[in-house]
């Protein structure tokens, strides 16, 4: 395997800084959407389920839907439940369709599609939406004549989705423990920093364990502006010096063809330390690597959809190292490590090979044991990293999990109540553990699902 491709396997499982060297660009988009605030939590969720594009809530998202997005949403939200393989109700008779776009008429179309499968259906379709609460009422009625928004339409097909799959008792399981005192519970979540719409929605036992919490512990809490602003303060050159100045001209002359290739101002790129700019192109190698851009699949990860979620319900976020230590992480990397991984992830782009398509198939493996919640088999596809004692990988583990796993024995020592921890499923699973820390400091770590 390409020391490129190590590199992108390690930081999705061993830090968030990945994703903080995406989420800049994402969070510089300052046009606000056109969202209720009452549909805020549900949007968060189903945004990951792939059943519509973002970019509908700049325009017209609470005027009436259009056809053709309604029959979009329609489409793709009966593929997200076909994908269950559930049971088929061979006595179902589809009920009438209207086709004009109401909200009953909605509701109508995604009655047929629940009403395929032998779950908890009923003959009526609006019984049933209201029984399972993904049709609800106002002050005004259930306004079933009347036209439908895309925010309307979206409610309606988000609220399917979850409760079809908890009826199904289905959803991305993860890689996940329990550890806990005689008052204190912490549940420890392995996040994928990077995920897909398969990794959603999650299953009702994780998410309700999150839901009970108190509080929710990551390494760093993306959503912190300070945190952001000393990120992109220490990634860049501040000091008179560029990139040309700390990496050797053969190096220099890669990035110049990096630049060139990828029509990007080299002038921008001499501003960026190694460490950031091996970061970003390593994130490359994932560009539509399974549909969706770096970017996407960061606001996919595990970490970034908990940490929004707790910041909607006004959850207390907690950190166990922070974007500020992470960066330091990077900053302390020696000029030869960092220039040693900004060099393999220049040759990833100037000269690649059919070695990255066993690389991506590795990370769709993740996927789907992380779903599945087959820690054994997830545990296995780490040796990938075993026996790589490069200066990089050290800093990714070892010393960080005892850190981290002390701060998680001072929480069961001297906090009460329960906790959600989520943090890079390697640090659960490599030599010397988060979990092999604390069953030293005499604690017994449990799987969630038993």
């Amino acid at each position: 395997m390409k020391k490129m491709t190590k590199t992108v396997l390690a930081t999705t499982l061993g830090t968030t800084l990945m994703l903080t060297s995406i989420m800049p660009a994402v969070k510089a988009d300052e046009v606000t959407p056109d969202i209720s605030s009452w549909a805020l939590g549900t949007l968060n969720e189903g945004e990951k389920y792939g059943i519509f594009p973002i970019e509908w809530y700049y325009d017209g998202f609470r005027t009436a839907i259009t056809t053709e997005r309604l029959d979009s949403l329609i489409k793709l939200t009966e593929q997200k439940i076909a994908g269950l393989n559930l049971d088929k109700n061979e006595r179902f008779k589809p009920v009438a369709i209207k086709g004009d776009g109401t909200r009953g008429d909605v509701i109508n179309r995604l009655y047929n599609i629940a009403g395929q499968y032998k779950l908890d259906t009923v003959e009526d379709a609006v019984t049933y939406m209201q029984k399972h609460k993904i049709l609800q009422g106002s002050e005004k009625g259930l306004m079933l004549d009347q036209k439908a928004t895309t925010q309307h339409a979206v409610i309606f097909a988000v609220r399917l989705i979850q409760n079809t799959f908890e009826q199904a008792n289905a959803g991305a399981k993860g890689v996940a423990w329990v550890v806990e005192d005689e008052d204190t519970k912490v549940y420890m979540l392995g996040s994928i920093h990077v995920g897909t719409p398969e990794m959603y929605p999650m299953h009702k036992k994780l998410t309700k364990a999150f839901e009970e919490s108190d509080g929710l512990f990551v390494e760093a809490n993306l959503l912190d502006p300070t945190g952001m602003d000393y990120y992109i303060e220490k990634a860049m050159f501040n000091d008179g010096r560029t990139i040309k100045d700390v990496v050797s001209e053969d190096t220099y002359a890669k990035l110049q063809k990096v630049a060139e290739q990828l029509e990007m101002p080299i002038e921008e790129l001499e501003m960026q330390k190694p460490w950031l700019l091996s970061n970003n192109f390593s994130s490359m190698m994932m560009d539509g690597a399974f549909g969706l851009t770096a970017e996407e699949m960061a606001m996919h990860g595990v970490d970034m959809q908990f940490l929004l979620t707790a910041y909607l319900q006004q959850k207390p976020i907690y950190e166990l190292e922070g974007i500020n230590a992470q960066v330091d992480m990077f900053e302390a990397l020696s000029p030869e490590a960092q220039e040693e991984s900004l060099v393999a992830a220049l040759d990833g782009i100037l000269e690649p090979t059919e070695q990255s398509e066993e690389d991506v198939q590795l990370m769709a493996d993740w996927f789907t044991n992380w779903v599945k919640g087959d820690v054994e088999k997830f545990a296995e596809s780490l040796t990938e990293m075993e026996g790589d004692t490069s200066e990089f990988n050290q800093m990714l583990f070892g010393k960080r999990d005892a850190e981290m796993a002390a701060k998680l024995v001072g929480v069961l020592e001297e906090q009460k109540g329960t906790f959600f921890v989520v943090v890079g499923a390697g640090h659960f699973l490599v030599d010397k553990n988060i979990r092999y820390h604390l069953e030293e400091s005499g604690y017994e770590v449990k799987p969630f699902y038993q």
